[in-house]
């Protein structure tokens, strides 16, 4: 016997008619490429997101008809994400940090019929607009004032196109199981790959997005994602803001500390999320000008591990939580978040860094489980490791427009991950599978070793590495870039390690180093180190 409830669709389109009628006048605030501060409403964005549908209408993009972005945090992109996925196209957002050759692999792959893009990326798209196999024509999000003087083919102005439609355009009613936006990941190995997100997925994780034990958004917050819209979808987030009545605060362009600072001072930002690298720079810039936002409550940090030292001094200095978060571009991304359950918070500080540091616990609609090299499924005892698989509604089962799944014979996708996950269900990531250490037949973590790396205080940044070893078959070597004016020795930073891991697990040797290799997610790329140091 089935329930006797409507069968209504899981649409975009339907977020953005929420929070137009039920949140009409909360605003969006972006710092814009071309300087100044944009603000306009929810019922703003719903008018001109159907202005942008009927545009596209109007240039014979169709269902299924893939659109690229090319563009920072703005409202101009936000607008693309409900325009494009509620006429039923889809939405593939593109990674300004990847390189040139990787954008033509993506573009060509996906087969985008147009390419909007930000100001600042029209020289990256100038350069590559040859190599463009089906593109058709290519909108910078800007005015007709503001127009560069460029001779790419069929370039048009995002600005003439909205005002040359009106805000009546009706939205398709349509299967939510029907692709909704397009994600490729960074491809540290091979060719970047195509995660294709559904209507029903990207609400559903919306749904997520907003909990307490979370982003805890609602319409007394006000939010500043730094995570880029250009990456998995800034965790969700843009799908969120309507849902709940959020406060949604942009930063363009701006992610020095001084820009982000004066954003969040300025609109009351209570959360925020991005990648360690930023936080740790808007750390720097509020010990040296003694500043710091009064109203920032919570700072979700997600993207590579979060260093104990940074998680400390949010808390010490600044009275901001740090909860980290853990996903995937396959899982849309969020598959945990790290929220101290009540009984920890009444710990003493040092016991509640080293819980902190740890990936987090499940969100509702992620299953997490750890098997060994046969396929076991392992305890969840905190000690037992082995490779971590997630299942869930937002979690690919398959890449774009390749054959094969991209999960195992019962439906388990294999995150590449080495985790634990103890009696409470809070998982930690040791490694990468490629990145674990294998010295002499023990495992040793490179995370951990990083970690602990990081709180040295003349250390900026750290990784480490396998190189191999003629009695150990791998050692750890230590590569490390150095605060401004410090200069750390090779046994200071060795020393440091001792008492804290054990003593066959310290790294044999150090590399100084004015820059570490960062790639297109913000993440150390240990496959270059590893061909530099092998």
């Amino acid at each position: 016997m089935q329930g006797l409830m409507m069968d209504r669709q899981l649409l975009i389109s339907s977020l953005i008619e929420h929070g137009a009628t039920v949140y009409h006048d909360r605003e969006i605030v972006s710092r814009t490429t071309e300087g100044p501060i944009h603000r306009y409403t929810l019922a703003d964005l719903r008018g001109r997101s159907k202005q942008l549908a009927g545009a596209l209408t109007t240039l014979g993009v169709k269902a299924a008809d893939r659109v690229a972005t090319l563009a920072w945090n703005g409202y101009r992109h936000v607008e693309l994400y409900f325009g494009v996925s509620g006429m039923e196209a889809i939405c593939h957002t593109l990674n300004p940090r990847l390189h040139p050759s990787q954008l033509i692999y993506i573009l060509n792959h996906a087969e985008d019929r147009f390419l909007f893009t930000d100001l600042t990326f029209v020289p990256l798209v100038e350069a590559i607009a040859d190599q463009l196999k089906t593109v058709e024509g290519i909108v910078v999000m800007t005015d007709a004032e503001h127009m560069p003087d460029s001779k790419l083919p069929n370039l048009l102005c995002y600005e003439d196109l909205l005002s040359a439609e009106d805000d009546d355009f009706e939205w398709p009613d349509f299967d939510e199981n029907t692709a909704s936006s397009l994600c490729y990941t960074s491809g540290t190995t091979g060719h970047p790959k195509g995660v294709l997100y559904s209507h029903r997925s990207s609400v559903l994780h919306a749904f997520c997005v907003s909990l307490p034990s979370v982003l805890a958004l609602s319409e007394s917050e006000s939010f500043l994602p730094v995570v880029p819209m250009f990456h998995a979808n800034a965790w969700g987030t843009p799908y969120a803001i309507p849902m709940t009545g959020t406060k949604l605060v942009l930063p363009g362009p701006g992610l020095d500390g001084a820009s982000l600072t004066e954003l969040m001072r300025e609109e009351g930002v209570t959360s925020t999320a991005g990648v360690p690298t930023v936080w740790s720079g808007l750390l720097d810039y509020w010990r040296e000008h003694d500043t710091s936002v009064p109203t920032l409550k919570i700072m979700i940090i997600g993207g590579s591990a979060v260093p104990r030292s940074m998680v400390e001094a949010f808390d010490k200095e600044f009275g901001i939580e740090v909860r980290q978060g853990w996903g995937m571009t396959e899982m849309s991304p969020i598959g945990a978040v790290n929220m101290l359950k009540p009984e920890q918070r009444a710990a003493p500080a040092e016991e509640r860094y080293d819980i902190q540091i740890r990936q987090g616990r499940a969100v509702y609609g992620v299953e997490m489980k750890i098997v060994d090299a046969e396929g076991n499924t392992l305890p969840h005892d905190g000690e037992a490791f082995g490779e971590l698989k997630v299942r869930g509604p937002w979690v690919s089962r398959s890449y774009y427009r390749e054959e094969n799944e991209a999960v195992d014979d019962e439906g388990w996708f294999p995150t590449g991950d080495v985790a634990t996950i103890d009696g409470d269900g809070y998982m930690q990531i040791t490694d990468r599978m490629k990145d674990l250490i294998k010295s002499g037949g023990e495992w040793i973590s490179s995370i951990e070793l990083e970690n602990l790396a990081m709180s040295h205080p003349d250390v900026m940044q750290a990784a480490v590495i396998g190189i191999p070893d003629d009695k150990w078959t791998e050692r750890p070597l230590l590569i490390v870039k150095p605060k401004p004016g410090a200069t750390p020795t090779k046994e200071d930073l060795l020393g440091f390690f001792k008492g804290k891991v054990a003593d066959w697990s310290i790294p044999d040797d150090v590399v100084m180093v004015d820059e570490l290799p960062i790639g297109g997610t913000g993440k150390v790329q240990k496959s270059e180190l590893r061909k530099t140091y092998a």
